[in-house]
């Protein structure tokens, strides 16, 4: 790896910068095992900053972010196990340099429980714009922090699990592993069913709530949009919180 210009001048520094300041300046990185291959994350004195897959991965964080790197020796308390559950207890993220309209589709889709999707226009309902369906796909594709924010649990409403940073093959692989019958929901949507309901509670969901899941054969009822479900009498879940008409 080549000496960062930065990092050659601050050693060129008559007296020593003082560490605070060099951990504001730089950020730290490693290379850690998760469940879809070897990661490179690097995260500065706010928090993790940017996870990434494959090579170019210091050409790609500097182009991204403007800061030099540094190698460290271990990683941050708490990153390996939230790469594993996608619960980040209490790691925190540095998520600055992101505009307000990115962060709020990034905070709703660390709503998704594990083992659940929701589509994109449920994130676009969520922060309050249900137009901009298009504008939310581009800001989960620019998800500096991928598992550690599920961007992999928004899909496309027509069963195909759409787009990843890592690529759609990993995407799958980690919805199934989460849990997520994909078959299902790609043959659901091919029946033009996108939400389940019961008629012994009267709820309809998603189909990949937990309550969903729960329903037996005998009182599920598939609808095409929320709307055809409420005009049957059925009230939105309140753990899902299905929330559009027209499926994405």
């Amino acid at each position: 790896m080549t000496q960062d210009p930065l990092l050659t001048g601050l050693a060129a520094l008559a007296v020593e910068p003082p560490e605070s300041l060099l951990e504001r300046i730089a950020a730290r990185w490693v290379r850690v095992p998760a469940p879809i291959g070897e990661l490179a994350v690097a995260y500065t004195d706010q928090g993790v900053a940017y996870v990434h897959a494959g090579e170019g991965f210091p050409q790609a964080f500097r182009e991204r972010f403007g800061r030099p790197l540094l190698p460290a020796a271990r990683p941050p308390a708490g990153l390996l196990p939230a790469l594993r559950t996608g619960r980040l207890g209490g790691l925190r993220l540095d998520l600055r340099g992101l505009s307000p309209f990115q962060r709020s589709v990034l905070e709703a889709a660390r709503e998704i429980p594990r083992g659940e999707v929701r589509p994109y226009a449920w994130i676009a309902a969520r922060i309050g714009r249900p137009r901009a369906v298009r504008a939310v796909g581009t800001a989960l594709g620019r998800n500096p922090v991928p598992l550690l924010i599920p961007c992999h649990r928004v899909t496309r409403s027509d069963g195909m699990v759409g787009d990843y940073v890592f690529g759609s093959p990993a995407k799958e692989r980690l919805l199934i592993e989460e849990g997520v019958d994909l078959e299902r929901v790609r043959a659901l949507a091919g029946e033009r069913v996108f939400y389940l309901a019961s008629d012994t509670t009267g709820v309809v969901c998603f189909p990949t709530c937990h309550n969903a899941r729960r329903i037996t054969a005998a009182h599920r009822h598939g609808f095409r949009s929320l709307a055809q479900a409420r005009a049957a009498g059925y009230r939105p879940c309140r753990t899902c919180r299905p929330a559009q008409d027209v499926p994405a």
